[in-house]
């Protein structure tokens, strides 16, 4: 079948009577629900009846039916004067007719005269306030109830007034309610609400009648004789003929929100049944959509002289006969277009007049464009515009899902009834592609593609048929992409809440090799120690999947999460694995788990003392993360240092990482104060640490024997100077600055005292007092120096020490000469105060307490009285 709007039903032809008698020719037309009134040149007014089951069947718009308006009644109003204008009144039975510039009324049953209402005067149009054509679901006459109050607007102009008058019509009266002037004679007029569209002989206006306002727009050219167009759209809009053939919308603003509507020329009537516009000329009627304002339809209508909206559409009038244009309903034009493949243009229409529909009927029919269009797009390979369409459509992915035969399984036992044996609109070829899997691999791939990006929309926006087929389908296609889907997309997929079923998922990864997701897919039902041990026996080798080389880093990443009894069962797998890695399950577990006190120090040092390197990790994370003040714990770092920085030295050379223990076993014994320093002591007195020896005997109090060991023992010059600074801030830290430079200045003395008992180390005293010049007292130096050493020998410390003196006796003097400064700038602000004049009046107020000066009293710098015990508390 063809897409059409409208269908054509011929109602009415009036029977030709005696040539010299016969003068009947339609002039206008007024229809109400099934009433339709005729109003003829030779002032005839005829009242026409259409039978219901004629009625229906033109709103079905099946067949052509001759003579289905039955003849009722037929007034004789005067002379051969034609009927200009008919309007019905359905609220008060009336039917107003616009005769010899008169607005008369007559009953809309009878067409007897309605007494009491005189006709309106020196009118040339009317039109009736809030007039609508009648709904289209109405099928049977009422006389509407009549009410003492019942009224209506009515809008007339006057062409030898040059005014419009606003009335109010009552069952037995009417009344003028406001008068507006006009600037020229009125030829037509349409109102919406409380606005009116004027057409006058050579433009239009819109007229506020509430306001009182008027509002000039654009001119037209159909001059007085033709008669201007003047159309109401509803919701406050017009449609004006402009020139150059179009139909202008605007709004009662005086505004335009859509484009005009190119439209032919001698355009006789118009109207509006949404969503088209009907323009009708001397032979024919022009359907135009306001969707896109394209023409959608012509109806050949020889002779026509005009149109009024009627029950299902709109009635067209010739001379002698009248035509009904029965809108076809919207759900089978939209089924018309599908079926001729005009599917962009079906769903344009159905989303056009989406708020003309029932709900539930315009779901049902987008979902079946949206199928059948997006199942076009999927043959053709546009994907993008196929998963657009599908989403729009709200489609139950299971269906696309179905078309893919290696994915059936993921639907499960149940399956779907695809929607191409459900649809009502049509039907649509899908393309083979079992066949295109089996001949040609790369057009496949591009299918399957389609079906990764589209599911994965699917899945993030939450819409769909269960989830558990859209994840398992999802997991099926990322694994048979390979390397592409296993990069990242099957990864996020699995480690995200998912509904993927393990029995369909598990033989598919175990297919593709993907061992590590298929831990991760154990891990995300909660099987961890599953997914633990399938990741293991990928680092032992037992699986071969190249796509996680970390995967080791993976299990004890993953560790430091679980619970205790799962750490428990691979803590020893790790820790052979590698101790340095492998303790992370107790470090980073105790830090991530730190409010559920997991485990305890002493229960994994005692698992870690097969481990030495572990345990030495694990206990520099109880002293530098922890801040554990144990005493055992610092005791056993310490011996766990010696013990490796021994075992390093034991080799051929000094390995680097021997040098980091070592530095680390210093700060620790420099820094710890927790630590046993016998035991520690009582380890390293035999070894040549000459250097961790010493610390531990400052420790201890006994400077003089550290340095003692590092000269004669240790013969390590420079770290006996370094031990003097150390352990002098070491005191800093304790007792404050003054403390530590009276002890590095006794440890340097006693330094210098040890290199001058040996002439073999009169070399390192000399480089002793030139690098610290500054500390050494001269006075006690030159005491203990030789008397043969000359001056030259010792001219490096005599000048560091002479510069270092005259230094601070200088700038002990600039700090005198400062506070000497600011003293007199003092007196010199407390001399011009005490030479200045204060008046004290009776009553004045100390300025700090408020109380009178009634006792001794100072004048401050700034002025402001003050008791003297008020400023020295405020002092």
């Amino acid at each position: 079948m063809a897409a059409i709007a409208f269908t054509q039903t011929h109602i009415y032809t009036k029977q030709a009577g005696p040539k010299d008698k016969d003068k009947y020719c339609i002039q206008c037309l007024e229809c109400s629900d099934r009433n339709i009134y005729v109003g003829t040149r030779d002032s005839t007014v005829q009242h026409l009846t259409l039978d219901q089951t004629q009625a229906q069947a033109q709103a079905k718009a099946q067949a052509q039916a001759q003579a289905q308006a039955r003849e009722c009644r037929t007034r004789k109003l005067g002379p051969s004067s034609p009927i200009k204008q008919l309007r019905s009144v359905p609220l008060l039975n009336h039917l107003l007719v616009l005769w010899e510039q008169c607005v008369a009324a007559l009953d809309m049953f009878s067409l007897e005269p309605v007494p009491g209402l005189k006709a309106i005067q020196h009118s040339s149009c009317m039109e009736v306030c809030g007039r609508r054509p009648s709904s289209p679901s109405s099928s049977t006459p009422r006389t509407p109830c009549r009410r003492e109050g019942d009224s209506v607007g009515l809008i007339t102009a006057s062409s030898r007034r040059k005014l419009v008058r606003i009335h109010a019509v009552w069952v037995d009266r009417w009344e003028v309610l406001r008068e507006v002037p006009l600037p020229q004679d009125p030829v037509s007029l349409a109102v919406d609400g409380s606005c009116v569209c004027i057409a006058t002989v050579d433009r239009y206006h819109l007229v506020d009648y509430h306001a009182g306002s008027m509002l000039e727009l654009f001119p037209h050219d159909r001059g007085r004789r033709q008669g201007a167009m003047v159309v109401p759209t509803g919701g406050g809009e017009f449609l004006l003929d402009a020139p150059g053939s179009l139909g202008m919308f605007v709004m009662s603003t005086g505004t335009c929100q859509r484009p005009p509507l190119p439209w032919p020329r001698e355009v006789l009537a118009a109207a509006v049944c949404f969503p088209y516009v009907l323009a009708l000329q001397p032979r024919g009627l022009s359907v135009y959509s306001l969707l896109d304002h394209t023409l959608k339809q012509t109806v050949a209508l020889d002779g026509a002289r005009g149109l009024v909206p009627g029950p299902e559409g709109v009635l067209v009038f010739t001379d002698r006969q009248i035509w009904a244009l029965s809108l076809v309903p919207l759900r089978e034009q939209v089924q018309a277009l599908v079926i001729c493949q005009r599917l962009d243009e079906a769903l344009f229409l159905l989303d056009g007049v989406q708020s003309h529909l029932p709900q539930h009927s315009y779901e049902e029919l987008h979902k079946d464009i949206s199928y059948l269009a997006g199942m076009h797009q999927f043959n053709q390979r546009a994907f993008d515009a196929a998963k657009e369409l599908f989403i729009a459509g709200d489609l139950d992915p299971r269906e696309i899902i179905s078309l893919y035969p290696d994915m059936r399984p993921c639907l499960g036992d149940q399956g779907l009834v695809s929607r191409r044996g459900e649809t009502t609109v049509g039907q649509e070829e899908v393309a083979d592609l079992a066949r295109l899997q089996r001949e040609d691999a790369a057009a496949y791939r591009l299918y399957l593609d389609f079906l990764a990006d589209y599911l994965a929309v699917v899945r993030a926006t939450g819409r769909g048929g269960p989830r558990e087929a859209v994840d398992c389908a999802l997991l099926r296609v990322y694994a048979e992409q390979g390397a592409a889907g296993e990069g990242g997309s099957l990864r996020q997929l699995v480690a995200s809440p998912n509904a993927c079923r393990l029995d369909r998922c598990v033989s598919v990864l175990e297919h593709h090799n993907r061992y590590f997701v298929l831990g991760m897919l154990y891990q995300s039902h909660g099987n961890h120690v599953k997914a633990i041990k399938t990741w293991v026996k990928i680092a032992d080798g037992h699986f071969e999947d190249p796509s996680c080389p970390d995967v080791y880093e993976h299990i004890v990443s993953t560790l430091t999460t679980q619970d205790i009894d799962v750490v428990w069962i691979f803590a020893e797998w790790a820790l052979q694995k590698n101790q340095e890695v492998g303790v992370r399950i107790f470090t980073k577990h105790q830090q991530e788990n730190n409010d559920q006190n997991t485990f305890g120090a002493e229960e994994i040092l005692k698992f870690l003392q097969n481990y030495p390197q572990a345990s030495l990790f694990y206990l520099e994370f109880l002293m530098n993360k922890e801040k554990s003040e144990t005493e055992g714990y610092h005791t056993d770092l310490a011996l766990a240092y010696v013990n490796q920085t021994l075992q390093a030295f034991s080799g051929q050379g000094e390995p680097p990482e021997a040098g980091e223990t070592r530095a680390k076993l210093q700060e620790l014994l420099w820094s710890s104060m927790s630590y046993d320093v016998p035991a520690v002591h009582q380890r390293i007195m035999a070894t040549g640490l000459h250097v961790e020896r010493a610390i531990v005997l400052g420790r201890s109090g006994d400077h003089t024997q550290a340095l003692r060991v590092l000269v004669h023992e240790g013969r390590e010059p420079h770290a006996a100077q370094a031990y003097c600074h150390r352990a002098a801030q070491e005191r800093s830290h304790a007792s404050g600055p003054g403390d530590a430079a009276g002890l590095r200045r006794t440890l340097l003395l006693t330094l210098l005292s040890m290199y001058l008992c040996s002439d073999a180390l009169a070399g390192e005293a000399l480089e002793l007092l030139g690098d610290n010049a500054l500390h050494f007292p001269p006075g006690r130096v030159l005491e203990l120096l030789p008397g043969a050493w000359s001056v030259g020998l010792v001219c490096r410390y005599l000048v560091g020490s002479l510069r270092e003196t005259l230094h601070r006796r200088r700038m002990g003097g600039l700090q005198r000469a400062l506070a000497q400064a600011e003293y007199l700038r003092h007196k010199v602000l407390w001399t011009q105060a005490s030479k200045t004049m204060v008046r004290v009046h009776k009553g004045q107020k100390c300025q700090a307490c408020q109380k009178e000066l009634t006792e001794a009293f100072i004048r401050t710098v700034g002025g402001q009285l003050l008791h003297t015990s008020c400023n020295t508390q405020s002092h």
